[in-house]
């Protein structure tokens, strides 16, 4: 039982911690996440844009929509910033080639970096809310970036069974 309260208090202290790192930490862990996922949109080969790991799932062009549809919509919660794209899925419209996947991320990842530049640091501590949770928009932005880093990471696996050797790490 202690053992599970001193996890619980770490995990606590793990996400308030990151929920209120500076409006500037914020903008250098997007730009950094944004040449990490290039990196993986660079290394997937042309004809792997619309293979699936199995049946199931996403292909890897969808995986990466995917990612930007969460970062507009989660951006846009926290900011109030309407999305550039309004209610349009890039999952949905957008072609799975190379180009127009790769062009598509980028642009969500540059609108999250633009966003939160023109946030201050005392707008990342004011509440917000995004599918009926409420909280401050820091922890909204760190939920963002969390989801982006998640399904950057599942396509490790796409490229992997395609014979390509995912990027090195960027944790810095």
């Amino acid at each position: 039982m202690k053992k599970l309260l001193v996890l619980i208090v770490f995990v606590m202290a793990s996400t308030v911690t990151f929920a209120q790192i500076t409006r500037e930490q914020s903008i250098a862990e997007w730009k950094r996440a944004k040449i990490y996922t290039k990196a993986y949109l660079d290394a997937m080969p042309a004809d792997g844009y619309e293979f699936k790991a199995t049946p199931e799932v996403r292909s890897f062009a969808a995986q990466m929509l995917h990612l930007a549809d969460a970062t507009y919509y989660f951006i846009s919660s926290a900011s109030d910033k309407p999305s550039p794209l309004g209610k349009t899925s890039v999952e949905k419209s957008v072609t799975p080639t190379k180009e127009a996947v790769t062009k598509a991320v980028m642009d969500s990842y540059d609108f999250a970096i633009n966003t939160i530049q023109g946030m201050t640091d005392a707008e990342m501590q004011q509440p917000a809310s995004a599918e009926g949770m409420k909280a401050t928009r820091g922890l909204l932005l760190a939920k963002a970036f969390e989801h982006q880093t998640h399904h950057r990471g599942q396509t490790t696996i796409y490229l992997r069974l395609k014979g390509v050797k995912p990027p090195q790490e960027m944790l810095f």
